[in-house]
């Protein structure tokens, strides 16, 4: 009811459900713009490409930018103890990947040196303070010149044994060491170039690679920690399996999974912030594959990956029967006539492991490599699952507040709409789901 309240001498009557009202909305409304501008401030999880063109020239417009926050070019190659070129048209492809923040100028672009084939020369490199300022001052030239956001490290590997690689004892602390000088120079080269500089490295998602380095001194170091939590089994083992499943299977004679490397990292001084969760987009399959168990581990012989490359809408028209490994929350197929197993990751799987990393507060996701993307549903599905959207900043939220309350009356309504979209709310949303890991 409408009560009487002596104002100036006036009386004016005073609605006290409006007022009511009124104060509930400025509360909500405070209340919105504080969570909002809370999830502003959180990071934005990492989706990190590996692009490898080799000798190719790379189409910018078949690159889905926008869904992107980091792209590693891959590789750079270790020659006379410096970085150089690794491929023919190098050169032109940084510039149209650089040329890509146009898109999105969140985007960073990183030179990724190594790799499986071209670790060679790393521990040379790292082996004496001279021979490490001669290859840092290389790379500062080298991201300097081709306007890049710093440099991805992927020794393979670190005092053990990779494809063609040499390597000895003293890699151990002389990988921490090569990692910190380079850290050294990035925050002296950023204040010439006026940027952040990212240090990053690629690491495999086993027990011996941690027993041969100190990561609890190089995650210190390093802005994210890409683990390659793929290729547990391959084409070349003499056993078909899960070549990266979630969780372990207790079926499996190795029991690896993905859940184990992190567990493995976070207890060796990494932690969850600094993890970037590393999924194929490739297959590995096998032939003469009993059909025992669908064809999981079971023995099998080598066969070229290549060939089963297709979607797997494409190789279920061909005889291929899907399955899913609930407790691995994997999948894999499996052709009865051919006797051919192949383990992949999906977009099911992707959607799992983009909870995983969500739940466990991981810093993000990355894949090898891009060439694995030609439908577009597997970085879809880590783009959906990690629930990347653009950020809401106060601004835009005040605009449709008082614009859409001034037009319709429609605060509340306004602000309900707003905060379902926004990346915090979502993501709040999303824990819901976690539990169904």
């Amino acid at each position: 009811m409408p009560q009487q309240r002596k104002h100036g001498g006036q009386i004016i009557e005073v609605d006290r459900s409006v007022l009511s009202k009124l104060c509930l909305l400025i509360v909500v409304w405070l209340g919105a713009s504080s969570a909002l501008l809370a999830g502003a401030t959180a990071p934005r999880p990492v989706v990190a490409a590996y692009i490898f063109p080799t000798d190719s020239l790379i189409q910018p417009g078949n690159i889905a930018a926008r869904k992107l926050t980091r792209i590693n070019y891959a590789f750079a190659d270790l020659q006379g103890g410096r970085i150089v070129n690794g491929f023919a048209n190098d050169d032109k492809n940084l510039a149209a990947l650089v040329a890509l923040k146009q898109q999105n100028p969140s985007l960073t672009v990183l030179i990724s040196a190594g790799g499986w084939g071209r670790s060679g020369g790393f521990s040379d490199i790292a082996l004496t303070k001279q021979s490490r300022a001669v290859f840092i001052a290389s790379v500062a030239d080298y991201v300097s010149r081709h306007e890049l956001d710093g440099l991805d490290i992927d020794w393979e590997y670190p005092g053990i044994r990779g494809a063609n690689n040499n390597f000895r004892t003293e890699d151990k602390q002389n990988y921490t060491l090569l990692l910190l000088e380079l850290r050294h120079s990035f925050n002296k080269l950023e204040k010439q170039l006026h940027r952040r500089l990212y240090l990053t490295v690629a690491t495999g998602a086993f027990s011996n690679f941690l027993a041969h380095t100190e990561m609890n001194k190089v995650a210190r170091i390093v802005d994210t920690v890409n683990l390659m939590a793929y290729d547990y089994y391959d084409s070349d083992d003499a056993t078909t399996g899960h070549h990266a499943p979630l969780f372990t299977n207790p079926a499996d004679p190795r029991r690896i999974s993905v859940d184990r490397s992190v567990r493995e990292f976070e207890q060796a001084g990494v932690p969850a912030s600094k993890i970037v969760l590393g999924v194929p987009f490739y297959s590995h399959a096998w032939s003469r594959v009993p059909a025992t168990g669908n064809g999981l581990f079971q023995p099998g012989k080598p066969l070229s990956d290549d060939q089963f490359s297709a979607a797997p809408e494409t190789l279920m028209k061909k005889g291929f029967i899907r399955f899913w490994d609930p407790i691995a929350s994997a999948p894999y197929l499996y052709n009865p006539k051919t006797k051919i197993f192949v383990s992949y990751d999906d977009p099911r799987s992707l959607a799992a492991k983009s909870r995983y990393v969500l739940h466990n507060k991981l810093r993000g996701m990355m894949f090898w490599d891009y060439e694995g993307n030609s439908t577009g549903a597997l970085l879809d599905a880590v783009d959906a699952g990690l629930l990347l959207r653009p950020k809401m900043n106060a601004k835009s939220f005040r605009l449709c507040a008082w614009k859409k309350a001034q037009r319709r009356g429609a605060v509340g309504q306004c602000l309900r709409a707003r905060i379902n979209r926004h990346p915090s709310a979502r993501r709040a949303k999303s824990k819901l789901i976690h539990r169904q890991l």
